[in-house]
């Protein structure tokens, strides 16, 4: 992880919108963003990681963290990362393609929603939706269109 005032801001953030959330595996859901952060390389995705679902799951809104300070770069791929409703979702994936860092976090993001391991009895529609995430991932890969 690398720690600079802006990926510092982004994880204070990341934590107050976050704070009072849990995942499927009954832990709270800070770990998950952190996660994906830890596996970025550069500023820009790691600010990109720790807030990858914080406009889609939260109060908070692009225009907040632009009024925030957060970098165009790092708003534009936030916005491709947000899966809005009524958007078909490998029509969301493909939109992502032509973003670099947006792809690199949703594959990030993808693996760690793919680890079965995190949930105790994982479900018929948890092994459905790890098939879902595989094809975004070949998606995004560009193995598949």
């Amino acid at each position: 992880m690398i720690y600079t005032p802006e990926t510092k801001r982004a994880m204070r953030l990341m934590f107050e919108a976050h704070k009072d959330a849990w995942d499927k595996s009954g832990l709270p859901y800070v770990f998950h963003p952190f996660h994906v952060a830890e596996q970025m390389d550069d500023e820009t995705s790691t600010v990109v990681a720790l807030l990858h679902d914080v406009v889609e799951d939260t109060h908070y809104t692009l225009d907040d963290l632009r009024e925030m300070g957060f970098s165009a770069q790092v708003c534009e791929a936030l916005d491709l990362l947000t899966h809005r409703k009524g958007v078909p979702y490998m029509d969301y994936v493909r939109k992502m393609k032509a973003n670099p860092v947006a792809v690199k976090v949703k594959l990030a993001d993808l693996a760690h929603n793919s680890d079965l391991s995190r949930l105790e009895h994982p479900s018929d529609k948890d092994i459905k939706r790890v098939e879902k995430y595989r094809t975004a991932m070949r998606i995004l890969r560009g193995e598949e269109d």
